[in-house]
């Protein structure tokens, strides 16, 4: 169902994809977590990306368990270098805050972004590497639906089954 859930997110909102920063408080969702942000005070917007998400760093671990070292953006074992020639682009010092532009981290790691911004929440999808792991196992993720009864079925129930699964959306 998380699996799902997390697809259809990225369906729902992926229009609103490019809309303006942080409102009043702002929830982001990234690796399935949820958190609450607060409104951060005003910073001064990038005129390359006026509409990026800009976390102050501990904001920034809090929500996906990213911190800046002198080798990159790591999370435990994993770290992405961040280029030199666009350090501009992911880093702002505002006063003594430090800002960190989580979308423009996001789009250098090919993970899809979705934002609503009457919700005023950000939705980072998995990295190719996860959306690819599952072309590997040539397994779909598991979910659970409802039948016409309001009975729920997951995929996993019919697995070593064939299954077809046809879907339909009024956009």
């Amino acid at each position: 169902m998380k699996n799902f859930l997390i697809i259809l997110a990225v369906a729902l909102l992926a229009p609103f994809a490019s809309h303006a920063a942080v409102s009043a408080h702002s929830t982001v969702i990234f690796d399935g977590k949820s958190t609450e942000l607060a409104a951060p005070p005003q910073i001064e917007q990038s005129a390359q990306a006026p509409n990026d998400l800009w976390l102050t760093l501990d904001d920034l671990t809090r929500a996906t368990g990213f911190e800046l070292k002198p080798q990159g953006m790591c999370r435990k074992e994993l770290c992405f270098p961040l280029p030199s020639a666009r350090r501009s682009e992911f880093l702002m010092k505002q006063g003594n805050v430090q800002w960190f532009n989580l979308s423009a981290f996001a789009r250098m790691l090919h993970q899809p972004i979705a934002y609503d911004a009457e919700l005023a929440t950000w939705y980072f999808g998995p990295r190719p590497e996860a959306q690819n792991s599952f072309l590997q196992s040539l397994e779909a993720p598991d979910f659970t639906l409802p039948d016409m009864n309001g009975k729920p079925h997951s995929l996993s129930e019919f697995r070593g089954k064939k299954v077809l699964i046809v879907t339909w959306a009024s956009w």
